[in-house]
């Protein structure tokens, strides 16, 4: 191995010295460190090679720019690109169809817009008369010295306004407008404008002949509908359904019976509920929509309900089910009615303007109430030494309170600010909560015509139903956003935000809502015609079944049963449902 490196070294030697006898140049010395790497190194006995490193010397990128192209969507670079290479043009074959206009600067959808600082008002002006018009000011032109160039758009236009704008044009006069009748107010001379009064008071036009009559016409009319709203109140009269009034031991309908299979006599609710899956009578009689049912107090051998065809009728809930008898006496249609504490009367409020008073058992009517205000709700003041009083909700934002002895309003609760709609006792009838078109709920002491409670939130909505569940703790409110709340019906009466039930269409009808006995479950009627049927836990809609045709108005769950329901709809049909 030596000799081989010697060799190679004594070959280099000769090579050069013939070189230069052949030239006849002079001996270049030869540089050490060009032929280091020959020379062999010794290590004691063992003689090795120079380590030979035949990588070429690169250049690095930061100190010679290789070209290499830089992306124009990187946002970090890691070394110092020179200038040409951070403008360069992108790659790829130049576009033959790029035209001038595609290759100008953009900085919009539209083109490139230059910044202007134009004033909010000045911009929506000049926007505005362009669209109404066809021209407007050349932003870029020195707006104090106006001429004809200085516009843009329709400037022949612009010379025929005398670049007037769209707020001092005024608004555009078309031939369609309908021309007032004898003229425009500012062809009369004596008129000086809409809040000026006429010079001479002699001048004012007077209805020429045809327009007296209809005026004559139409004053008669009003009068005639006065006088027909003043007369006395529709007849009352009442059928008895059933053969005898009275069975072999003097006892009415209004006897609670005892062969049923429930203790109706008991105040006790079932211990557990279950969902009514199937209908069990159908009562037919109205001949319009139902408005409202009510089950007879305590016991619920019987229902009440009023209707659009101007009648109240009494069911049997029990045995035969019954019509057993209708009270006519209103002549419209009748909106509510209300039981008092024993059932041996009721009262029911009609769009006639009329509060009436029955007797249950032989459908006498013993008085009349009216203030000349239509009646949305009625109620019994559920305490046992206050049967005398009653309060309705008006249409006139007002709630009345009647004695019935005297049969004069003894109270009168104004706050409301639209028609009230409900009326609910709470809070071992020491108070009463009210609701109303100006979607508000309030909470009153009874006889102090002072709200103590006023909510109301601006997302609230009307809430046309109201009902108080079976262990006094909550009122369930139909919203007009097609959910039901539930507020606390114990000294706050806070929404609770927990328990809000959703899932049916009720807008613009008030369906009545009620709780199961066991307070498991919460019904309600909708739009539809629909039952539906939530739980109160979890809130969840379990059930829902296509009960009526119409709208179902109200859905009442029996007091003593375990799953049976009662449904009313405008198709004029009370549904049972087991």
């Amino acid at each position: 191995m030596a000799a081989a490196v010697g060799s190679l070294v004594s070959y280099g030697s000769d090579s050069d010295s013939e070189n230069e006898s052949e030239t006849g140049t002079s001996p270049q010395k030869v540089d050490p460190d060009a032929v280091a790497h020959l020379q062999p190194l010794k290590s004691g006995t063992v003689t090795t090679l120079a380590l030979l490193n035949s990588a070429p010397e690169v250049a690095v990128k930061e100190d010679v720019e290789t070209g290499v192209h830089l992306d124009p969507a990187l946002k970090e670079v890691s070394y110092n690109p020179i200038y040409e290479t951070m403008f360069a043009p992108e790659f790829g074959p130049e576009n033959p169809f790029r035209s001038q206009q595609m290759a100008a600067p953009r900085n919009m959808l539209s083109g490139y817009a230059e910044p202007a600082h134009v004033n909010d008002f000045m911009f929506e002006q000049q926007r505005r008369t362009f669209s109404t018009f066809g021209y407007a000011l050349d932003p870029s032109v020195d707006t104090s010295q106006v001429s004809s160039n200085s516009y843009i758009g329709a400037i022949e236009e612009a010379e025929k306004n005398k670049g007037l704008t769209v707020f001092e044009a005024g608004p555009k006069k078309t031939e369609k407008r309908k021309k007032v009748k004898g003229g425009e107010a500012s062809d009369i001379d004596t008129f000086l404008g809409p809040w000026a009064k006429y010079q001479d008071e002699k001048d004012v036009a007077k209805p020429s002949e045809d327009e007296q009559k209809e005026l004559d016409e139409i004053t008669a009319k009003r009068q005639k509908r006065g006088k027909n709203e003043e007369e006395a109140p529709a007849e009352e009269k009442t059928i008895l359904h059933i053969k005898d009034a009275y069975d072999y031991q003097g006892r009415s309908y209004l006897h609670i019976p005892q062969d049923v299979g429930v203790n109706l006599r008991s105040a006790d609710i079932p211990d557990k509920c279950y969902l009514p899956k199937k209908q069990l009578h159908v009562w037919t009689g109205h001949t319009k929509g139902v408005s409202a049912i009510r089950l007879f107090p305590v016991s619920g051998h019987l229902l009440l309900s009023c209707s659009m065809d101007c009648k109240i009728k009494l069911w049997e809930v029990y045995n035969d089910r019954r019509c057993v008898r209708t009270f006519i006496g209103h002549s419209k249609a009748v909106r509510d009615v209300c039981f008092n504490n024993t059932g041996t009367q009721f009262l029911s409020a009609a769009y006639d303007r009329y509060l009436k008073l029955w007797d249950s058992e032989t459908g006498q009517c013993i008085a009349r109430f009216t203030n000349r205000k239509v009646p949305y709700c009625v109620k019994f003041n559920p305490d046992e030494e206050k049967q005398n009083l009653f309060v309705a909700g008006m249409s006139d934002k007002k709630i009345v309170q009647w004695d019935i002895r005297s049969g004069e309003v003894v109270q009168e609760y104004d706050r409301h600010l639209g028609a009230v709609n409900t009326i609910t006792f709470v809070d071992e009838n020491r108070r009463f909560v009210s609701t109303s078109d100006d979607k508000s709920l309030r909470v009153w002491e009874w006889d102090i015509p002072v709200d103590f409670k006023y909510i109301a939130e601006p997302s609230m909505h009307s809430m046309p139903a109201v009902t108080l569940s079976p262990n006094g703790k909550w009122l369930a409110c139909q919203s007009m956003d097609n959910q039901i709340l539930i507020f606390g019906a114990q000294n706050r009466f806070r929404l609770n935000k927990k328990k809000i039930f959703k899932g049916h269409m009720v807008a613009g009808y008030a369906c009545q809502v009620d709780f199961s006995p066991d307070m498991s479950y919460v019904v309600s009627g909708d739009a539809d015609g629909k039952l539906n049927i939530w739980d109160w836990k979890t809130t969840k809609l379990y059930h829902r079944i296509k009960a009526h045709d119409k709208v179902c108005i109200s859905a009442l769950w029996h007091p003593h049963e375990t799953s049976k329901v009662i449904t009313c709809g405008w198709d004029g049909q009370i549904k049972l449902w087991d």
